[in-house]
């Protein structure tokens, strides 16, 4: 008897955070240790702070523009003291390594086991926030609206479903070039997917269509403060600089996402059999689409109606919480929370049945705050051994000799690689732009064209690396992340060199 060979089955979300939490740990025992100095503004005493390599703090030091140059600092003062720039600036040229001894066998253990878990703890904002909308979804599929509302959406679309995606990506990436809107969309999956799935399409198209507009509006930001705005400040330039690139990267970026996505929704569409995650069809429509072909489709009345406007209306409150009053998680999730407690009312649903649904609703996503966490505690794992700085120094000295086009392509890269380490926006501006910013004027360039590689290279980074929001996402629908591959490499490879030609006509113009 022949044994039938088993076919290779690409890990899940969890476990490929988990090879990557790995292999940074084995990193850390070949990159040394090793700090920049940081300032810091403290508004209440009108101060800087100056930390040294070792984490100690220098007694304050009344703020004045004469400081900042002396530590080589091309920053106005002002940016400072208006708020623009508050967390800690890299002190250019400050750089040490640091003589830490790495832990043992027993020790690398304990940190592997502890970094999920303090992950956790610093993700609790998104993991709330993530596990209250499951909730909320859950409680509405009870009642039916979501079923009912695809029903009556997907007659008015017949015919004109791309336009689905084309409006959609056009909104989320605004959102992203305008203030950085990218953990805020993993609300949208649970609602657009059922969508996307009833218009022909499969998942994928919900996926690319949701992030490949939140990744490419992120990184072609143009007034973004969470990054393209605080990088300009710690550049010491204003963030109109270069704006023109920008806006050719966002719209020619955000055309390029939208038809790679609809040439590919298109073929799903005519032909079933021609979507990457076809042998999933049945398992995702029955996640997904819950109607029984054979039942009498829901009426959408009044009380639906209702429910699905209060649903939609918290996304809006939501976007302009974030974009005029900065909300964080804490006050997002208490918006939902706000809305839980109204649709309990207006639901129609006993109270047992509400808090079951509810219950069961979250219990659905939780393991897409878990991937949150997990990748949290692979960014907690970098910064315990102090290797961002390392990486900062090793690079910024081996381009350092470049020039010309040369130089912005590798700058490009350079950040790509930077991005994956750092996936914070405004923690790699901070820590990359007091350094990274006087070789463009080294090699004669303008500043402006080292905070679009960074804007860039971090930003087309993003659209694959576990770190960021690409596992969490791919998880809400139960996508494994060589799919993603497969689907979006093509586009980064082509977005890709979009950016070393706008680059490169950055270095004539």
């Amino acid at each position: 008897m022949v044994k039938e060979k088993k076919k290779f089955s690409f890990p899940s979300a969890y476990t490929v955070i988990l090879i990557v939490l790995l292999l940074v740990m084995a990193l850390t025992y070949f990159i040394p240790a090793g700090k920049f100095e940081t300032i810091q503004y403290q508004s209440e005493s009108k101060a800087f702070i100056i930390t040294d390599v070792n984490g100690k703090e220098q007694a304050p030091i009344k703020a004045n523009q004469s400081i900042l140059d002396e530590h080589d600092i091309k920053i106005d003062l002002a940016k400072f003291e208006d708020g623009s720039i508050s967390k800690p600036v890299a002190i250019p040229g400050s750089y040490q390594e640091l003589d830490e001894k790495r832990p043992g066998l027993f020790g690398a253990i304990k940190n592997f086991l502890h970094a999920p878990i303090q992950g956790l703890a610093d993700s609790i904002g998104i993991v709330t926030f993530i596990l209250i909308l499951g909730g909320i979804i859950g409680v509405i599929n009870k009642t039916g609206a979501f079923t009912a509302g695809m029903n009556a959406l997907s007659k008015k679309l017949d015919g004109k479903e791309k336009w689905l995606i084309i409006i959609i990506s056009t909104l989320i990436a605004i959102g992203g070039t305008t203030f950085g809107l990218a953990e805020e969309t993993v609300a949208f999956y649970p609602i657009l997917v059922p969508i996307f799935m009833a218009a022909g399409y499969d998942a994928l198209v919900a996926i690319a269509t949701i992030y490949l507009g939140s990744s490419i509006g992120s990184m072609a930001s143009t007034v973004n403060p969470f990054s393209v705005v605080i990088a300009s400040n710690t550049a010491g330039i204003n963030f109109t600089d270069g704006m023109g690139l920008r806006l050719v990267m966002l719209v020619v970026g955000t055309i390029m996402c939208i038809v790679y996505t609809i040439r590919y929704a298109e073929k799903v569409r005519k032909d079933a059999s021609q979507s990457l995650i076809f042998d999933q069809k049945s398992e995702l429509e029955a996640q997904f689409l819950t109607q029984d072909p054979d039942a009498e489709a829901p009426t959408f009345d009044s009380r639906k109606k209702i429910l699905l406007s209060i649903f939609a209306g918290s996304f809006i409150i939501m976007v302009f919480g974030v974009k005029d009053y900065g909300w964080s998680f804490d006050e997002i999730s208490a918006l939902f929370l706000g809305v839980t407690f109204v649709m309990a009312f207006i639901s129609g649903l006993g109270e047992k049945t509400f808090v079951s649904e509810f219950i069961a609703g979250a219990a659905d996503l939780l393991g897409v705050a878990l991937v949150c966490a997990l990748a949290r505690g692979v960014t907690i794992i970098m910064e315990d051994a102090k290797i961002s700085d390392t990486l900062m120094q090793w690079l910024s000295t081996g381009v350092s000799h470049m020039s010309g086009v040369v130089f912005t392509t590798v700058m490009f890269f350079v950040f790509i690689l930077l991005g994956f380490f750092i996936p914070s926006s405004s923690g790699l501006a901070v820590l990359s732009m007091p350094v990274m910013a006087p070789l463009a004027d080294v090699v004669g360039l303008d500043r402006s064209l080292i905070v679009d590689a960074y804007n860039w290279g971090q930003g087309i980074i993003s659209f694959i690396t576990p770190t960021g929001l690409v596992l969490a996402s791919l998880a809400m629908v139960n996508i494994s992340f060589d799919k993603w591959l497969k689907f979006v490499t093509p586009l980064m490879i082509a977005i890709g060199l979009l950016a070393i030609v706008l680059l490169g006509v950055g270095v004539y113009i």
